[in-house]
């Protein structure tokens, strides 16, 4: 399947800003699914220096920065792609570890493969592990269940018992605020997943991305379309990282497009960087579009 994805970001300030620098996660990456075939960045007020590069964990980045005074930034990226779709039937059936298997090998990680991975255990800067996670995701997660389709009824369990509310929580509410109130927004639910899924020693990372705007003839649009999404993915040796929406209740396919992915919400935020001047306040509009194309 081809898609074309156009994200629109625009910042309005309260007055001019003088100078900018900024970094953007807004360049979906290459995965073994998901084949970037062109994109396109344009910038306004024009920057007077831009590199692209990638991060830590491999996801493309792009450095500006704009020395010319103005009260609006644009930055419109335009993307294509090409996206396989994936058998989840015969994934869930030819990897059948168990959680109690996978939090062994983690308790001794004794391969490079495993090493790299064990750093999705711990705490990250906005994910901590806690009780009351454990709590809430320890009978899923027992030692006899396979993961994947612990995983999946996990995934479930917070689409079922959760509100999709973007008015109940911000990008700083914390995990225990989201599990008592039980809404949120497609950040949260992922975050919420991993804190849990870290809590009871398997390893899980933070997935951002794009949903195709318009579903298939027949079928329902899915949450979080016309903006930035947010899943989550768990490791399994020999497999790699396998993928869960808790927002829709689905294992992502064909119609999840990926930016990038990292420990929790600050590695990927899509954008980030420093403004002098701008006055005391700021507005921000985003819009995403993603059609087939």
């Amino acid at each position: 399947m081809r898609y074309r994805v156009r994200h629109i970001t625009e910042y309005t300030y309260g007055a001019p800003v003088s100078l900018c620098y900024n970094m953007a996660h807004l360049l979906p990456r290459d995965t073994h699914n998901q084949l970037c075939l062109n994109q396109k960045v344009q910038i306004n007020p024009p920057p007077v220096y831009q590199s692209e590069s990638q991060d830590y964990f491999g996801n493309q980045t792009f450095y500006f920065s704009i020395q010319e005074a103005h009260k609006k930034l644009v930055i419109d990226v335009t993307t294509d792609f090409e996206v396989s779709p994936l058998d989840h039937k015969k994934t869930l059936a030819d990897h059948p570890i168990t959680c109690g298997e996978l939090r062994a090998l983690f308790a001794n990680p004794n391969t490079p493969e495993l090493r790299v991975a064990k750093e999705f255990v711990l705490d990250s800067p906005q994910i901590k592990c806690s009780a009351e996670l454990k709590a809430y995701a320890a009978k899923v997660f027992s030692d006899d269940q396979p993961v994947l389709t612990a995983a999946l009824a996990f995934t479930n369990k917070i689409f079922t018992e959760f509100t999709f509310d973007p008015n109940a929580t911000t990008v700083a509410t914390p995990l225990e605020q989201v599990l008592e109130q039980r809404s949120g927004v497609c950040q949260d639910f992922a975050q919420l997943a991993i804190g849990c899924l870290r809590s009871v020693g398997l390893p899980a990372r933070y997935m951002s991305g794009y949903l195709e705007t318009l579903p298939p003839p027949g079928q329902e649009k899915l949450v979080g379309a016309d903006a930035s999404h947010a899943w989550f993915a768990v490791f399994i040796p020999s497999l790699g990282w396998v993928e869960f929406d808790p927002t829709n209740n689905i294992m992502p396919s064909d119609q999840h497009i990926v930016t990038a992915w990292g420990r929790d919400y600050s590695d990927v935020t899509p954008l980030q960087g420093v403004i002098f001047e701008g006055g005391s306040s700021q507005q921000l509009a985003v819009s995403v579009d993603v059609r087939r194309s």
